[in-house]
């Protein structure tokens, strides 16, 4: 497809369930503003991955970065060659939609997913393979017995993985360092909306989930890219997108704020009829409205988040849009439209 031309109703990519695993092995990465690690990173990943197989492959997913992780990446291209799969997306999307942009070109029988700054160390991926073989597990997730965050990065994790249990009541920590079977990975193509969470999409096509124990170092540069705001609104994502939760919430306040004005109610008649109101109809009047008011504006809000996320989904906001896409051998389907709402500028 000519360089430039848009196409905003199809995509170029093999997405299908049904598609057949054609490598032992992939690895996704998304990047953002990593130019200084992915050097290294690519150097320690071949190390690692060379003595498992010579079938596979490593996708690097540029999330709109703002400095030079594009260039180093093309770069990285002509040092790999086939083994390397280069993506550029229009703009930043977030990491799990870069992460389904990644998934959906992915060819290996396994698929292995980490971040860009060597936190996630490559060396302990021969783990995660073994145990999802061994156990016959679907996903993997590598969890750490300590993580290298901020104490505000640690909290807001936290907060996201007490939603994830209970939204999915599942034990399991969620990390990005994952491996799952092409077939797990396939099946979340179905979701085309934006809102992405990964691991609620993971846990709705599987139950054989499990973690074993990684290490964790420090980051080699730059700062996280997850601010606590981000990280809260990944746990509205989760709850928002998997779970009517909040609307239950919602219906429970209403409940007990009723029955809370009922009581008031009992409590000043008492009053009325020991002659005990200074003021008549003030204390009544002003509870009244504070109680209900704040749970109609809470109603409100939290159906609004619903309705919003309704509206953007049905005006086909994009999930990603690839800028650019360089594949790592022939075989790659690129040519076969699907309609998606995932979009390709060109190729």
């Amino acid at each position: 497809m000519p360089a430039g031309k848009e196409n905003s109703n199809y995509e170029y990519l093999a997405t299908d369930v049904g598609k057949k695993s054609t490598l032992d092995l992939s690895i996704v990465v998304p990047v953002y503003n990593s130019a200084a690690t992915l050097g290294q990173l690519l150097q320690r990943l071949t190390q690692v991955i060379s003595p498992l197989t010579q079938s596979y492959e490593i996708i690097l997913v540029d999330d709109g970065s703002r400095d030079t992780s594009w260039q180093v990446i093309q770069g990285l291209r002509e040092t790999y060659g086939s083994d390397l799969v280069a993506v550029q997306l229009m703009r930043n999307y977030g990491q799990h939609n870069t992460l389904m942009c990644g998934l959906g070109l992915a060819r290996g029988e396994y698929v292995v997913t980490m971040d860009d700054d060597l936190q996630n160390p490559p060396e302990e991926i021969p783990k995660l393979l073994a145990h999802i073989k061994q156990h016959g597990l679907d996903l993997v997730y590598g969890c750490p017995s300590a993580r290298n965050h901020a104490a505000w990065r640690n909290l807001g994790s936290n907060i996201v993985w007490h939603f994830y249990r209970t939204v999915f009541r599942n034990p399991v920590t969620p990390t990005p360092f994952r491996i799952m079977r092409h077939q797990l990975a396939q099946s979340v193509m179905f979701y085309d909306l934006n809102f992405t969470y990964l691991d609620g999409l993971l846990a709705w096509c599987t139950s054989r989930i499990a973690g074993v124990e990684v290490a964790h170092h420090p980051r080699a540069q730059g700062s996280s890219g997850y601010s606590l705001g981000k990280l809260l609104s990944l746990a509205l994502n989760l709850y928002t997108n998997f779970s009517l939760i909040p609307l239950q919430i919602v219906s429970g306040l209403g409940f007990v704020t009723a029955a809370s004005g009922f009581l008031v109610g009992i409590y000043y008649l008492f009053q009325y009829l020991a002659s005990s109101i200074v003021v008549p109809g003030f204390a009544s009047t002003i509870i009244a409205i504070l109680i209900l008011g704040g749970a109609q504006l809470l109603a409100l809000g939290v159906i609004g988040e619903y309705l919003g996320r309704l509206h953007l989904n049905v005006n086909r906001k994009p999930q990603y849009v690839i800028r650019h896409l360089e594949p790592s051998a022939p075989s790659l389907d690129i040519t076969a439209p699907t309609f998606s709402q995932k979009q390709t500028d060109h190729v």
